[in-house]
């Protein structure tokens, strides 16, 4: 075995172990919360009317990834506002926010388009309560300095960074059913989202897709010798999709139901906030959390284009079912899924509400943004 091999797995298992003691200490915190946050007698039905009243003590815990949610919140005043002040925990994939949710340590997450339905898949019930979508481009297939791959056909026999269970799992089936490929005709390296920079900026894998910030650190760090593909090539790979779901559980506590549509409503507010104020956004977060350059951080947001709120409405679960349906072409989920099972359409009117308070767009009415 190689040192740097030996190194990977110690750095994989060190991470694991992380995880693992993050999620321990969230159950804790959880198994306290749930004393406190009580609500009123009995479950709330799923076709009930969401409540608004916060009972004292109500806790809301938040699966972030990269501290983007609670940055946000911060850099745009939101949480101040909160009627309840949000937890955050940071975890580095839909998997690992799964598991938090299987622990009852997390109430609500962001993710990309795949977590959901692996969720839904395993027997978990986490509704999708919120949606926003940016340039589905802003998610690229990043190439190896020297690598020999400019087209998706060029796909076949290399190597492509995959991550079961996250949305550049479904990025890579969708650009091989556009270049008539399968799973068969190239070779999938199995890694973590955090090991796809470093697999693709040292040639361990040809080809990884990366969203942002991690595709502008790739291109940064490979000093203009790793490219990624044409635009063109890449169009229809990606949904620009990510969703706010949550744990059914969470929804059936009136209180904590409460909590869940107040983090919605200032959601699509300090995500519009952003879309407004990109300079103070991109140094609050780009620069000074996340380490990029300002450069960087404003090619970031320049790639993410305008921000849409989508209506849960029959496009953008037909959206979702399209990607449901990829999975379980290539094997990867245990039955077929309907993607109407997935989303807890009360929301949408919540969405509306705060849409319209400040400004952000729903796209055209009937095509889900």
């Amino acid at each position: 075995m190689s040192s740097s091999t030996q190194a990977g797995r110690i750095r994989l298992a060190r991470q694991r172990k992380s995880i693992t003691r993050a999620i321990a200490a969230l159950a804790a915190l959880f198994v306290l919360a749930g004393c406190a946050s009580g609500g009123e007698a009995g479950r709330l039905p799923a076709d009930a009317p969401l409540p608004t009243a916060i009972p004292p003590g109500t806790k809301l815990v938040v699966a972030d990834q990269q501290e983007r949610l609670q940055s946000l919140f911060r850099a745009s005043g939101e949480f101040d506002k909160m009627p309840v002040k949000p937890e955050f925990a940071n975890f580095t994939g839909g998997p690992e926010v799964l598991e938090s949710f299987r622990a009852e340590a997390a109430d609500i997450a962001i993710v990309g388009d795949t977590p959901p339905i692996y969720a839904q898949a395993s027997g978990a019930d986490v509704p999708i309560v919120a949606a926003y979508r940016v340039d589905p481009n802003s998610t690229r297939f990043a190439v190896t300095p020297g690598a020999d791959v400019r087209t998706l056909a060029d796909l076949r026999g290399k190597k492509i960074a995959y991550a079961e269970g996250t949305a550049q799992q479904a990025a890579v089936l969708r650009a091989l059913e556009k270049a008539s490929l399968t799973t068969d005709d190239v070779q999938l390296v199995r890694l973590q989202l955090a090991e796809f920079n470093d697999a693709v900026r040292t040639g361990a894998v040809d080809v990884a897709p990366l969203n942002e910030p991690r595709l502008t650190r790739f291109l940064t760090q490979t000093e203009g010798r790793g490219t990624t593909l044409p635009i063109a090539e890449n169009g229809g790979t990606s949904t620009g999709l990510s969703f706010l779901y949550t744990r059914r559980a969470a929804l059936e506590d009136p209180g904590k139901a409460a909590a869940i549509r107040a983090f919605v409503e200032h959601f699509v507010a300090a995500r519009q906030w952003a879309a407004t104020h990109p300079d103070e956004w991109i140094d609050f977060y780009y620069v000074n959390n996340q380490g990029v350059t300002r450069t960087d951080g404003e090619r970031i947001v320049a790639t993410e284009g305008d921000v849409v709120f989508p209506r849960l409405d029959e496009s953008l679960i037909a959206t979702q079912q399209h990607t449901i349906d990829l999975l379980l072409a290539d094997g990867g989920l245990p039955k077929p899924l309907n993607a109407h099972d997935h989303f807890d359409r009360r929301f949408d009117a919540v969405i509306e509400e705060a849409a319209q308070r400040v400004g952000a767009s729903r796209g055209e009415p009937g095509n889900g943004g």
